[in-house]
């Protein structure tokens, strides 16, 4: 009896084991410290054959940031159901955007403290952060301006706010991610805490107003 073939594995299968073994490579000892005979140990595979499906080492790493990328956008968008209240909305986008950078802590590292500061990677990440800057402007801004009934408030103003939300949240998941015992619905419980006060504030036409300075209440000077 001749030897019993084994099926060959598709190589969108390989391939994806390759960047999961990537992920976690690049994600735990760095972009200049991982190698890529680590990377096909990892993976089960040689490293002609990683050569051979991803080119070179940038390519791997341009490979695992936009796969990261589009699976995190992905878990922010669908965690969001349309149609409830707006801080429902903003709290079930907080809530899927820690659980899926706490259930892939190689991938958030990959994307917030390599790909980040590192040309060209960092207009992947650039890229996606835009993506979810604007869905969390698009998110204040329809609330907002149905709370206010005014289809002219400022989306530049809002805009702000979604930056500086985004920016918080990327600071807190990676602080929980390095903090044993910290859930994704205690980091998102955390930041809407620290949020929703003052957007709940403008939504309500209360917004917080900044002292006057000395050089705007004094009279002009006289002649």
């Amino acid at each position: 009896m001749g030897a019993v073939k084994t099926k060959r594995m598709p190589r969108a299968v390989r391939e994806q084991q390759m960047l999961d073994a990537a992920v976690r490579t690049f994600g735990q000892r760095g972009y200049m410290a991982a190698s890529m005979d680590e990377i096909a140990e990892l993976a089960g595979v040689s490293k002609p054959l990683v050569y051979l499906y991803l080119n070179s080492k940038e390519d791997l790493f341009t490979a695992c940031i936009r796969r990261e990328a589009k699976a995190l956008v992905e878990a922010v968008r669908g965690g969001v159901r349309p149609g409830l209240p707006a801080d429902r909305q903003l709290w079930e986008g907080l809530r899927a955007f820690f659980a899926h950078t706490g259930q892939n802590p190689d991938g958030w590292a990959v994307l917030h403290l390599q790909a980040r500061t590192r040309e060209p990677f960092a207009a992947e990440v650039t890229a996606m952060r835009e993506e979810i800057v604007a869905f969390v402007t698009e998110l204040i801004v329809v609330a907002a301006r149905e709370a206010h009934r005014n289809p002219d408030l400022p989306e530049r103003e809002v805009a702000g706010l979604a930056e500086a939300l985004v920016g918080a949240a990327e600071s807190l998941a990676a602080w929980a991610n390095a903090t044993p015992g910290v859930t994704a619905r205690q980091a998102a419980a955390t930041l809407m805490n620290f949020a929703w006060a003052g957007l709940g504030n403008l939504m309500d036409g209360r917004p917080w107003s900044p002292p006057q300075e000395p050089s705007e209440t004094a009279g002009p000077r006289p002649a």
